[in-house]
């Protein structure tokens, strides 16, 4: 019997392992086991700094609609717990903690870079775009920034770092209230654009989402210059008051 058992977990091991992992997955457990804390918030204000803004993007990823950045300078003197990579939170989580990130801070801005940008200048500047926009936002003016591994156009010392949002509290509290601020937006174009399901999936890669692109093709508000979206063999759709415009 011992024998027995021994060879099955040995098996059930085995077949575990060799279960193929997406690199999504393996990111989202590396996530997961990094710890959230005001390390790097201590640093920069034993250096001097007295305001530390976290500047984080969410959207990057998405095929339908802006990008959009947060900054946040968090108040030294008040703790909110539960500060974490939006990511790693659920949607239930989130919306409960950024009425508090925008009630506590000292100060927070929300900034979105819209498609047609994304599309003429790419994804990667856009989401530096949007971040610098919304640093130049901020009612207070930063002396330090946080930045989930980048660096932007703003003259102020800077601290790039690699799963920030995930490590930095500050970063994780821009990355929450950019979060919430998006897929509101997104949800909001649902109505519009009911196929593609956007109150669901946000914009991004699901297997409905890419075939309803190829049996329809994209909206006027989808990324042309993403891959999957340009990709689609069916011609962009038109909005009603485009064609109108076109009459006139």
């Amino acid at each position: 019997m011992r024998s027995a058992t021994k060879k099955l977990r040995t098996s059930s091991t085995r077949d575990h392992r060799d279960k193929p992992v997406s690199a999504a997955t393996l990111k989202l457990r590396l996530l997961k086991r990094l710890k959230c804390t005001l390390k790097y918030e201590k640093l920069a204000w034993d250096s001097g700094a007295k305001l530390v803004a976290g500047v984080d993007e969410v959207g990057r990823g998405s095929l339908f609609g802006p990008v959009v950045a947060a900054a946040v300078i968090l108040d030294p003197s008040y703790r909110i717990r539960g500060l974490r990579d939006s990511k790693l939170l659920d949607r239930e989580t989130r919306e409960k903690l950024a009425p508090r990130i925008r009630e506590h801070a000292l100060a927070w801005a929300i900034a979105a870079v819209d498609v047609a940008t994304i599309d003429q200048i790419n994804i990667y500047w856009a989401s530096k775009r949007a971040m610098e926009v919304a640093v130049g936002k901020l009612t207070l003016p930063p002396d330090h920034l946080l930045i989930d591994a980048m660096r932007i156009n703003f003259e102020c010392a800077q601290t790039p770092i690699i799963h920030g949002d995930a490590l930095s509290a500050s970063i994780a509290a821009a990355s929450i209230i950019a979060k919430v601020e998006r897929d509101a937006m997104i949800t909001a174009w649902d109505p519009v654009f009911p196929e593609y399901r956007l109150a669901s999936n946000k914009g991004y890669s699901t297997p409905h989402h890419l075939k309803t692109l190829r049996e329809k093709g994209p909206s006027p508000l989808h990324r042309l210059s993403f891959a999957p979206v340009w990709t689609s063999a069916a011609p962009q759709e038109v909005l009603e008051f485009m064609l109108e415009g076109d009459s006139n």
